[in-house]
């Protein structure tokens, strides 16, 4: 019996084979070379969301904007030199309003307005402070 044809036959099988293997070997080299690359990018990023959190904390923060009437600016300046909390009675007051409820019960709409916005906070039913 030859054996030759069977032994070309597995050297040719031989040959293939190693052939995929080293075919395999620089994809598993290009791969792991994106891998590597990958993962510094995403070191990369974290390191950047860390540096951005850390700065957002020192960024001023941007004050809401005003609804549209005089009173507004003017009852700021009031709480602004205020040294407590301020009833909306007292802001009529201090804005020289006379002290008739309706113009009491429009300022202390003004002074929810305010809180709805963010600027100042109501400590109890009808007592307001500017937000820290």
């Amino acid at each position: 019996m030859n054996i030759e044809p069977l032994l070309d036959a597995l050297g040719l099988q031989e040959n293939a084979a190693r052939a995929l293997a080293d075919d395999l070997r620089t994809q598993t080299a290009e791969l792991q070379s994106r891998l590597r690359e990958a993962e510094t990018h995403l070191e990369h990023l974290a390191i950047t969301r860390k540096t951005v959190t850390a700065l957002a904390d020192r960024l001023p923060a941007v004050p809401p904007d005003l609804p549209k009437h005089p009173d507004y600016p003017r009852i700021l300046g009031v709480f602004n030199d205020a040294t407590g909390p301020l009833r909306a009675r007292d802001v009529c007051e201090a804005l020289d309003h006379e002290l008739l409820p309706k113009n009491i019960e429009g300022t202390r709409a003004k002074l929810k307005r305010l809180v709805k916005v963010g600027i100042l906070t109501e400590l109890d039913v009808g007592s307001f402070t500017r937000k820290q």
